[in-house]
């Protein structure tokens, strides 16, 4: 059983169902760096995770020109357009 948490609110908690999950992942997993320090460091380290749980993924890097702008638009649109998931690191 796995319980998921809701911070918006603990004095009701609401109870959620988590979709079944076939444990394969498939396609293409970006890692975005925002470029703030050692957040390469993570995304390093979860490249190689990734590619070794799921052969079945491509992973790709991106990276931020800065982490103190909000991603370019073309940067968001290349990632959108060839990505079907997103991890984006943050950490000091």
């Amino acid at each position: 059983m796995t319980t998921i948490l809701d911070p918006t609110d603990e004095r009701v908690p609401v109870e959620r169902q988590i979709t079944p999950r076939t444990g394969k992942v498939s396609g293409v997993i970006g890692l975005m760096d925002i470029r703030k320090p050692r957040g390469n460091v993570l995304l390093d380290e979860l490249d190689r995770l990734l590619s070794a749980r799921f052969p079945d993924a491509q992973v790709k890097r991106y990276e931020k020109p800065t982490f103190t702008k909000p991603c370019p638009t073309d940067l968001r649109q290349k990632i959108a357009s060839e990505c079907d998931f997103l991890v984006e690191a943050l950490a000091d």
